[in-house]
């Protein structure tokens, strides 16, 4: 019986890739940079080696399959990676026909940020919880929502895109072009713009003198320096983060209806400066019975979660039991 599953965390700064046995141990991994302005077939080539390299001196037979999470839009129905921002190129990619062609085995695509809700509900911090929503709030904020136990993907595998949900029309610009996503006021680039903007009006700051006068240094960690030291500018900033990342939760509550909201991401290292307000946005504005027996808790796979992910997608569609 096939025992190993590869799992392949494509991003565009980094391939990496683990062998893994179903109940989430990694026995080797690998990784080497994406390159990807070099564009489709040199890193089709990288992700071919990193794979090899993870499977070094395994025999085929004792491999179940493959499972891979890239950045979307992608389609997982076809394992197809649609049009990826930060991999220049790759448009309607057959990536998971390529890799599977490639290697002989079974092969399964996913969105990275839905499949790190998936990997948290199955090997994290919602393990044994059925109906999830995860959200990870970094350079961008990602989600991944789970359903009485089941990835949520919808007709082409583009659903749980909370972070593009649109929680003021007349809003700041968002990276997707339109304007007011949640994404926008909560995260990292969007607070950094924030805050800049009222450096550059002349507001009194820390930040001034942690970044030597240089506004381009300012980013979500100097600020949350800034923040953790009592800064009020820098302060403010996350309060007025987290109060939008609130308002985005209780509509993800509204619609879902979850027992568990897990938070990740760069931003959430902000901790009570952000989640205080978050807490006092819902509390303020959910239905009471939403709030019955809700938790809100941080994400435990920190660093594998994108691999841990992978490995949940090819485990779930092989029906493989994780022991």
């Amino acid at each position: 019986m096939p025992s190993y599953i590869l799992a392949v965390d494509l991003g565009g700064t980094q391939i990496r890739a683990a062998l893994c046995d179903p109940s989430g141990q990694v026995f080797k991994r690998a990784a080497r940079s994406t390159k990807a302005q070099e564009g489709l077939e040199a890193v089709l080539a990288r992700i071919n080696l990193t794979i090899e390299e993870a499977a070094e001196g395994i025999a085929k037979e004792s491999i179940a399959g493959i499972g891979i999470g890239a950045p979307g839009p992608l389609d997982p129905m076809t394992g197809t990676i649609l049009a990826a921002p930060n991999l220049p190129g790759w448009i309607n990619v057959p990536l998971r026909n390529l890799v599977s062609a490639r290697f002989g085995v079974r092969t399964f695509l996913g969105n990275d940020a839905n499949l790190a809700g998936l990997a948290e509900a199955i090997y994290g911090a919602a393990r044994g919880v059925s109906d999830v929503v995860y959200l990870t709030v970094s350079t961008g904020i990602g989600s991944g929502i789970i359903v009485n136990g089941r990835l949520l993907l919808g007709a082409r595998g583009l659903a749980a895109e909370a972070g593009h949900t649109i929680i003021d029309p007349n809003g700041p610009q968002c990276s997707c072009g339109n304007n007011g996503c949640i994404e926008s006021f909560a995260a990292g680039p969007a607070i950094t713009r924030d805050v800049v903007a009222r450096l550059k009006a002349g507001k009194s700051s820390k930040l001034t003198k942690l970044c030597g006068g240089d506004l381009s240094k300012v980013d979500t960690r100097l600020i949350n320096d800034a923040a953790q030291a009592g800064d009020k500018l820098a302060v403010n900033a996350f309060q007025r983060a987290g109060s939008y990342l609130g308002l985005g939760i209780v509509n993800l509550l509204h619609m879902f209806n979850p027992r568990m909201v897990v938070l990740g991401g760069s931003v959430t290292k902000a901790g009570p400066l952000l989640f205080d307000p978050m807490w006092e946005m819902i509390r303020a504005r959910a239905m009471p019975p939403y709030l019955e027996g809700l938790a809100i808790v941080p994400a435990a796979l920190s660093d594998d979660v994108g691999l841990l992910g992978a490995l949940a997608l090819a485990t779930t569609e092989l029906k493989i039991e994780r022991g």
